[in-house]
């Protein structure tokens, strides 16, 4: 599978200190296979900085979008922990998002909204097979705990004759700070892919 993770990540990995890594039981790190292993939304995540290689444990598990293994890299490295305020904003209440999620960063919400339409029960099931919890936003709206400290939620909402369906990423406010905006694509980019795609019942 194609990454987009610089070489230079995974060195940067290689040099840590797992207790550093590990702290507050974030990941759990194997020294005989020299991998770490992280909770990501549901599934574990195997990151073998020696192979330059992110997959999930379960072969099982359906393959993941390649950004979402810079996601996964940087969360491991962050040097700070995150500590969620329970404030849902969105891509542009980021300091710098206004002008970023445009263009070639526009989020992929149309992967939701036009996977589901106005199937509002649909895009419930679908929400709850993949973990959510629901919120009492739009017409359907769901939270996601990515990884222990890292919090999605995605609202929907069905057409009519005048709008089209449409849907919405919102972030805890705490990723304001140690994320960069890259990032919050990458890990935004999987949420819309892994729900506009993900198999019906």
């Amino acid at each position: 599978m194609t990454t987009y993770v610089d070489h230079n990540y995974f060195a940067e990995l290689g040099k840590a200190t797992p207790t550093d890594i590990c702290r507050k039981d974030r990941c759990r790190y194997d020294p005989t296979g020299k991998c770490y292993a992280l909770s990501i939304w549901g599934n574990e995540y195997t990151i073998d900085w020696t192979e330059g290689r992110i997959a999930a444990s379960d072969p099982s598990v359906p393959p993941h979008h390649a950004f979402f293994d810079l996601f996964i890299i940087y969360y491991l490295l962050l040097p700070q922990d995150i500590t969620p305020r329970g404030e849902w904003i969105s891509e542009k209440d980021l300091p710098g998002g206004t002008t970023f999620f445009r263009g070639p960063h526009l989020l992929p919400t149309s992967l939701i909204s036009e996977r589901f339409a106005n199937d509002l029960q649909g895009f419930c099931d679908c929400c709850k097979r993949l973990g959510g919890t629901k919120l009492n936003l739009a017409d359907a709206a769901y939270s996601f705990t990515i990884t222990k400290d890292i919090r999605v939620a995605v609202l929907y909402w069905t057409g009519d004759e005048d709008f089209p369906a449409d849907a919405k990423i919102l972030y805890d406010k705490s990723i304001s700070e140690p994320l960069p905006l890259d990032i919050v694509f990458a890990l935004a980019f999987e949420v819309c892919t892994r729900i506009g795609t993900a198999e019906p019942l």
